[in-house]
């Protein structure tokens, strides 16, 4: 299943790239041809908005898989394994709420915006509204993932605690592990 997991997030971080890198071909572009040619790419502003929606939604897909979402572990951190554990299936249940909601409501979106026509492209609105679709798909089963290991005690301590205080730290906690990995290998 993580091998699943982990090549449908290198899918996800493909089309971020691409995604990237066509808007910035669109805006630089666009930039380009309105100062020197005094024209310009029709569809270039309402293509980079909907793909900008897109990159954030899939990012935030690989971040809840990654659990590089910032947070603060002051009290949890302090908390026996039973306490991390509990907290963990609550935040768990709360955040698969969430994520019902938001699939619920891109969903009524993207219904009702079927057969709406972007102004521009003509392209269907509902494109707009299936980045959240995606993405509360895509969270929730990752979600379930480790609300299922945390039930059935397959998470060790510190994945009980599923956040980052900071870029930095996460980092130098990463470094330590490999290091540790490394001289245990020896």
């Amino acid at each position: 299943m993580t091998r699943i997991f982990d090549g449908y997030c290198k899918l996800l971080d493909a089309l971020i790239a691409l995604a990237l890198a066509i808007m910035v071909v669109l805006v630089f572009g666009n930039v380009v041809l309105r100062y020197a040619f005094n024209s310009g790419i029709t569809v270039s502003e309402e293509v980079s908005r909907w793909l900008f929606v897109w990159v954030t939604f899939l990012g935030a897909v690989v971040a809840v898989k990654e659990r590089a979402h910032l947070g603060t572990d002051f009290l949890v951190a302090r908390l026996p394994v039973l306490g991390k554990k509990i907290c963990l299936v609550v935040s768990h249940l709360l955040m698969l709420y969430a994520t019902w909601l938001l699939f619920s409501g891109s969903l009524a979106q993207a219904r009702i915006n079927w057969d709406v026509e972007a102004p521009v492209t003509g392209a269907s609105t509902a494109i707009f509204y299936a980045s959240g679709i995606v993405f509360a798909a895509s969270a929730a089963v990752f979600l379930l993932s480790d609300l299922v290991r945390a039930l059935t005690g397959r998470l060790s301590e510190e994945e009980l605690v599923m956040v980052q205080e900071s870029e930095d730290l996460a980092q130098l906690q990463r470094d330590e592990a490999a290091e540790r990995a490394a001289h245990d290998k020896r």
